[in-house]
């Protein structure tokens, strides 16, 4: 009979435990730009973290994203649920000569040659587009 009095009394315990913690209530909209150092600040005061400490985090995150999107890296970098940063080879490209002008009709025109570059792109993931 005790045995299992007791095993009710653990079972009742590990479902009260299983229960969602409550959720903080929604923050109020931020009306005007944060400078970096009222960033810093407000997750300063909110994490319980030194504002030099939050600093290096932030520091160590921007190391974090330039090694795995410079040359030779893996070129994607994803800070989970709000954006990826990709990047994108773009191709070189030849002059061209006598190119019909599309502000001018019936002129003629030359492109200058471009060569191949690496552009950024930054796109939104779930979290960042429900907030919107």
């Amino acid at each position: 009979m005790a045995a299992k009095k007791a095993k009710a009394k653990t079972t009742a315990k590990k479902t009260a435990a299983k229960k969602a913690p409550a959720r903080k209530k929604a923050a109020p909209a931020i009306k005007t730009k944060l400078t970096k150092t009222a960033i810093v600040s407000e997750i300063a005061d909110s994490t319980e973290l030194t504002k030099k400490q939050v600093n290096e985090v932030f520091d160590e995150l921007a190391v974090l994203i330039e090694r795995h999107v410079k040359k030779g890296a893996a070129g994607e970098f994803t800070m989970p649920g709000l954006f990826k940063i990709k990047t994108v080879k773009k191709p070189a490209r030849k002059a061209r000569k006598n190119v019909p002008n599309p502000f001018r009709p019936g002129e003629l025109m030359d492109i200058a040659a471009k060569p191949a570059s690496t552009k950024v792109r930054i796109l939104p993931l779930k979290k960042l587009k429900e907030m919107v």
